[in-house]
């Protein structure tokens, strides 16, 4: 049977954060979460569109600033939840950037490598220790189609390169990244038995604000054709996320995405990934990259009933 909102259980009590939620795809997520019951953290840029966005979504709601293209942002960001929660059952790493107008992040990464993978490795190696002994804890990171375009994976040098803005190469680098991420944390999640899950997805196609951007002179009409006849609309292409989030018979190490049209659009279910995304050594390879490039280190101890709030205690320290 297809999954729905409808299918989604409740989730009064649970806490959870959504990383661009003031528009497009995280904002969807973020109202239906918010709908059934969650209080949401409105991860987002701006604070001025995060309360806009806030007045849309109604229900319990909070803003956080975050610029994941901002180590410093992304330290503070995490403070800021970890000081007013002392729990947080859902992380929807959602935000990212294509094309984006920068070349490279305030730390000097390749603007989507640093944005849509190092900056979430980040902000959730600082907070998982708020998630780590909450039962039915989710982390659900957003890949993308693009990752099949993320040739030759990731090294320190394309790390820094200075020639990814307008590359669709880069960007299915970092969603590839995501892929890669999303189970390599599942698998250590798995190793020290947290009951805290990891999944991946992907929303399909949808005329979100993401290609606002600048693309390739070449892609602008596969861009303008495929926006009009293979789309879907931001709400339906939430729903990956949102099953991925709420639906417990989905098993950590998953990915969903739309599964009619080629992928494009549809229900969320099982979807298909690159042999890359599956490689266990290339997913170890990245996390090592990642804690050397972010100054975010997991680190991971026996959970028990006594201390659950010492199970993992991310070692922060900051690499030029």
């Amino acid at each position: 049977m297809a999954w729905s909102l409808a299918h989604a259980p409740g989730q009064k009590g649970r806490t959870a954060l959504v990383t661009g939620a003031s528009a497009g795809i995280g904002l969807e997520t973020a109202r239906a979460l918010a709908a059934r019951g969650a209080h949401v953290i409105l991860a987002c840029r701006s604070l001025e569109r995060g309360r806009a966005a806030a007045t849309r979504i109604g229900g319990s709601t909070e803003i956080v600033l975050l610029d994941l293209a901002s180590l410093d942002s992304i330290h503070r960001a995490a403070a800021e939840v970890l000081d007013r929660h002392d729990r947080l059952d859902l992380l929807i790493n959602n935000a990212g950037v294509m094309f984006p107008s920068y070349q490279r992040t305030e730390d000097g990464f390749e603007a989507h490598f640093g944005v849509n993978h190092l900056g979430h490795f980040a902000l959730t190696g600082l907070l998982l220790k708020s998630m780590i002994s909450v039962p039915d804890s989710r982390i659900v990171t957003v890949a993308s189609l693009a990752h099949r375009a993320g040739f030759g994976g990731s090294d320190a040098a394309r790390a820094r390169a200075d020639d990814g803005r307008r590359s669709v190469t880069a960007y299915g680098r970092s969603k590839l990244a995501n892929l890669l991420f999303a189970r390599e944390l599942q698998h250590r999640l798995t190793t020290v038995g947290a009951p805290t899950t990891s999944l991946a997805v992907h929303p399909g196609l949808s005329p979100t604000r993401l290609w606002n951007g600048d693309p390739p002179a070449l892609l602008r009409p596969a861009v303008a054709a495929g926006l009009q006849w293979l789309a879907q609309p931001a709400e339906q292409a939430a729903l990956p996320s949102l099953r991925a989030a709420m639906d417990r018979d989905v098993p950590g190490g998953a990915y969903l995405g739309p599964s009619g049209l080629f992928g494009n659009r549809g229900k969320p279910g099982p979807a298909s990934s690159s042999r890359a995304s599956r490689s266990k050594g290339a997913q170890a390879r990245l996390w090592a990259l990642s804690e050397e490039l972010s100054g975010v280190q997991y680190t991971y101890e026996p959970t028990t009933a006594e201390a659950p709030d010492d199970a993992v205690r991310p070692r922060t320290g900051r690499q030029g």
